[in-house]
Parts: C-alpha cells; sequence; structure tokens
C-alpha cells in the first residue's frame, strides 16, 4: 500500500515536471501526461502492468465529468452568446458531418467493414475541450473574429453528440439493429433528460448558495463538488445524456452572481487540472506502444483524412453560409484536435458487447497521439500565418471575477469613535486621490451598504474602497462589461446611468490606461466597466 501511495505520489510529481517542460518547449502539456503514462506502462519502462479497460474506462469517466463541467463553467455567456449558434451546429451537426464523412472513408478506402467504419468516425468525431482549452491559453492565442469563444463553446459542447453517435453504433453493432424510430427515441431522451437535468441542477445550486450560509468555510466547495457529480449521475440513470448535463449545469453556474465564485474557480481549475493529469496518464498507461506497428498504416491514414479532409469539409459546410472568413474557416480547421474522449469512448467500444475486428483503441489512441503532436505543436504557428491573432483580445478572461486581474485593489477600515467622518454624508468628505468608496458595512446590523452621495457614515461602520492598495478586502465580487458600439451608455457621465441597486461601476478600464472612475466620468465607445456586484 505504502508502495503504491509512493509511486502516486512520484507519477504526480513528474507530470509537474512536465508541464513545465511542456510550456518551456512549446510541446502541449496533454501530450506530455499520455507520453509519462506510455512510459510507466507495460511498454514502457516501468513496466506497471494495466490492462483492465473496465477500470480506467469508469476511472476516465469520472474525469471526464469534471472536464466537462470546468468546459461549462470557464464559458464566459457575454463573449460565447455571438457565437454560440455556430458553435452549436459545429458542435452537433459538423460532429455528424466528420463521423459520416470519417465513416465512408473508412469503409470506401481502407476496406473496413460498414459497422466498425461509422464506430470509427463516431469516435473521432469531436473534438477535445482539454486540448484546445490547454493551447489557446497556455500559448495566449488571441484571435480574431471571436474565434476562441467559438472553439472554446464548440470544444466544450461536442463530446456529447460524439457520445450518442457512439452508442447508437454500438447498439447495432450488438445486435440492437438500426431501427430509426429507436434511435430517434434514445436521442431525443439523452438531449431531454441531459438538458433538463443540467438546468435543474444549476438552479438548485444557485439557490441553495444564495439562500443558505454553509457554517463550515469550504463546504460550500464541497457542495458544489457533488452537484457535479448528481448532475451526471441522474440523467445517466434513466437514458439521458449525463455529459451534456454536466457541461449544461457548467455554463449556467458559471454565469451566475455567487459569492464563493472566486474559490469555485480556483478549486475546479485546480481539480480538472488533476483530472486531465489523471486521464491522460491513465491512458497512456493502458496502452501498449508495441501494438502501434499494427495499426500504424490504417491510423495515420484516417488521421490525415480527417485533418485535411473530413475537419474541413464539417467546417466549410457548418460556417461557410455564415460569411466566415477564409483565414478563420481555415484555422478553425486546423484547431480540431482529438483528444481524451475520443480514447474514453474507445475504451466504452472495448468493453461493449460489440464485435470488433480491428484494434479500435490503439487505432484512436494513434489518432489523438498525432491530432495533439502535429496539429496542437503547429497551432500557434499557423495562427500567426493565417493573420488570426488579435492583440486586442485575451483570451484569458474567460470568467467574470476579476478581482485578481485587474489593478484595483480593495482596502478596508472601520469609522472609530470620534472620528471626523462620523455623521458626515459621502459628498461631504475628502478621500484620498484615485480612491472610491464602494461598501458601507453597518456593525451592528452586518447591513451591507453600496453607497451614494447621501449616505450618512455612522460611527463602527467598516467601509470599503478601491485604490491601489496592499490590503485587500474580503466579500468583494467584480464583473466585467464592455461598451461596444451601440451601447446606450457611450458618450454618458456616470452620473447620468441607471445602474441595479448594489451595483457600482469601481474601475474603467481604457486601452493601456486604467481610470477611477466618479459621477463625472464620461463613458466612451470599447471602455471596459469592471463593476461591484451585489448579491
Amino acid at each position: 500500500m505504502n508502495i503504491m501511495i509512493l509511486l502516486v505520489a512520484v507519477v504526480i510529481f513528474a507530470c509537474v515536471i512536465c508541464n513545465r517542460i511542456s510550456s518551456r518547449f512549446g510541446i502541449p502539456m496533454l501530450l506530455a501526461f499520455l507520453l509519462l503514462g506510455m512510459f510507466f506502462g507495460s511498454d514502457g519502462a516501468i513496466r506497471i502492468p494495466f490492462d483492465n479497460f473496465d477500470v480506467a474506462g469508469q476511472i476516465c469517466s469520472v474525469a471526464l465529468i469534471f472536464i466537462m463541467f470546468y468546459g461549462g463553467f470557464g464559458t464566459k455567456w457575454s463573449a460565447a452568446k455571438p457565437v454560440m449558434g455556430r458553435a452549436a451546429l459545429l458542435s452537433t451537426l459538423g460532429v455528424v458531418l466528420t463521423a459520416g464523412v470519417t465513416g465512408l472513408f473508412c469503409y470506401v478506402v481502407l476496406n473496413i467493414g460498414l459497422a466498425e467504419s461509422f464506430l470509427i468516425g463516431s469516435l473521432i468525431s469531436s473534438t477535445d475541450a482539454a486540448s484546445v482549452f490547454s493551447i489557446l491559453r497556455s500559448k495566449r492565442l488571441n484571435l480574431k473574429y471571436r474565434t476562441a469563444s467559438l472553439l472554446e463553446v464548440e470544444s466544450g459542447s461536442n463530446d456529447p453528440c460524439s457520445y450518442m453517435l457512439t452508442t447508437v453504433v454500438l447498439t447495432a453493432m450488438g445486435g440492437g439493429g438500426i431501427r430509426i424510430g429507436s434511435i430517434l427515441v434514445s436521442m431525443t431522451m439523452q438531449v431531454a433528460f441531459g438538458l433538463s437535468c443540467g438546468v435543474v441542477s444549476a438552479y438548485i445550486t444557485k439557490y441553495i448558495l444564495k439562500r443558505f450560509s454553509f457554517t463550515t468555510e469550504g463546504f460550500d466547495t464541497i457542495f458544489v463538488f457533488g452537484m457535479v457529480l448528481f448532475s451526471y449521475a441522474v440523467p445517466a440513470s434513466v437514458g439521458g445524456n449525463g455529459y451534456l448535463s454536466a457541461y449544461i449545469f457548467g455554463i449556467l453556474l458559471g454565469n451566475c452572481k455567487l459569492k464563493a465564485k472566486k474559490t469555485l474557480v480556483h478549486f475546479f481549475d485546480g481539480v480538472t487540472g488533476l483530472m486531465q493529469m489523471l486521464l491522460f496518464f491513465l491512458l497512456g498507461l493502458l496502452s501498449f506502444p508495441s501494438q502501434f506497428a499494427k495499426v500504424v498504416g490504417v491510423g495515420l491514414a484516417i488521421a490525415l483524412f480527417v485533418t485535411f479532409a473530413a475537419r474541413p469539409f464539417a467546417v466549410w459546410a457548418v460556417l461557410g453560409p455564415f460569411g466566415s472568413r477564409k483565414n478563420q474557416l481555415i484555422f478553425v480547421s486546423a484547431a480540431g484536435l482529438r483528444g481524451a474522449a475520443s480514447i474514453v469512448f474507445a475504451i466504452m467500444a472495448v468493453t461493449s458487447p460489440a464485435k470488433i475486428s480491428h484494434d479500435v483503441f490503439h487505432i484512436v489512441f494513434f489518432i489523438v497521439l498525432f491530432s495533439i503532436l502535429i496539429q496542437g505543436t503547429l497551432l500557434p504557428f499557423v495562427a500567426k500565418k493565417l493573420d488570426m491573432i488579435d492583440d486586442k483580445e485575451d483570451v484569458l478572461k474567460t470568467f467574470s471575477d476579476y478581482t485578481e486581474e485587474v489593478p484595483v485593489q480593495f482596502i478596508e477600515f472601520r469609522v472609530k469613535k470620534n472620528h471626523p467622518w462620523a455623521g458626515s454624508m459621502v459628498k461631504d468628505i475628502l478621500l484620498p486621490p484615485e480612491t472610491l468608496l464602494v461598501q458601507v458595512r453597518r456593525r451592528d446590523t452586518s447591513e451591507m451598504i453600496t453607497p451614494d452621495g447621501s449616505t450618512v457614515l455612522l460611527e463602527g461602520d467598516k467601509m470599503v474602497l478601491s485604490a491601489r492598495a496592499n490590503r485587500v478586502a474580503k466579500d468583494v465580487e467584480l464583473s466585467e462589461l464592455l461598451l461596444e458600439e451601440g451601447n446606450a451608455w457611450i458618450g454618458k457621465r456616470l452620473s447620468d446611468i441607471s445602474l441595479e441597486t448594489g451595483r457600482l461601476v469601481v474601475m474603467v478600464q481604457r486601452g493601456e490606461d486604467v481610470v477611477i472612475p466618479n459621477g463625472g466620468t464620461e463613458l466612451r465607445e470599447g471602455d471596459v466597466l469592471v463593476i461591484k456586484e451585489d448579491f
């Protein structure tokens, strides 16, 4: 037992080191985890015997739940909304087209059986969220035309469609036959139960987090952790799509106004990183590199076809009618990375009752290696060559909590007895330069007040100010609003706009400048307003 724990610790340390090395040399981080697993595996240097597909499939499925959830949780709705229609088509129709065209290629050109051809097409039909997110963010690919948001939404939401296609083909191969009626019923149930459970889970979680206080710090995060598992397990138990539910739950919860948002971001960022590490390492451990010689011809042919034919065909067919620019279409085609979900679904195929004559696990594994190694490594180069980089964009601004991302901090102090401000209205006190009174907390009632000029300060009040300071106040949550062309606030002073009760603009990002606002600050197109939220 102690040896196993020590081995786990060594593996984690090795993954951390691989992360540093991959960042330095431009190698996709997830590829490093795969290779590390292969190094420790039965065919590797360490030779840990492991070939239990059932256990690996169960562990990988749990890891994939959190990766799917965090893919939704990290999607900023205001950035995703303009591209949601195109992303939804890519994650559904695009997946079907990729699977269909790839299946025909396998059947006609490679002479693989019809059912297995479409099984392989289904397994590799989706793009991988973990791979896409990792490369876009680690390489800071700030892309034009909202392409980063398009790719993030597509890759975060298309695994459920690939999963549905895979289950349909496996059912047919297992003797269930292909009955259009039953297929439509099954897919309808998967989508309906998946969507509804994701929405209900988000509503329940939001309600409890807002209405109830957890007596022990950190239990709210544990509660959300449990709800992630709940959002998957309930629909999966009744024929629904648990991965779709987890993704919908994540995107709805991630765009709610929550006091614990910053804590949840940090916690699930760490959990998802650990799950990605576990998932890719375990998949590498499960593989047998000695088997690659038997599948390299088929695997390479399919990988090249998907990369240069099937994926571009699907992208052009879906995005072409929207008038997308040619360089964007080429880049989106090149960014169709295959990853962990494809291998997890391949494990599902291997452990199913379906009769499969080809080694689909190692074929898919080889395709994923090719995709991450070649496409993933070259993606930053492709972006530059296609002139897709826009320095005005910021791919890292995914979350609505910006407390640590802006050069404004919050300081707090109490109005003590005989303080000259006690009994004065806010408009009559003189604050230090470039500071703004954000919140007043009454000592006796614990009431939190968003002040205006007529607010009277009382002895014992705790004042929270935004400024360039060292001591950071807790429980201050921020959101961001970009003033785009046509916004009614452009050209107005802050004193002339109406915000919801409890909300206050604490900073204006204007190009490279930071403006600490007051009532006379005039808003301009392109301004980014950082707003203190009320809950």
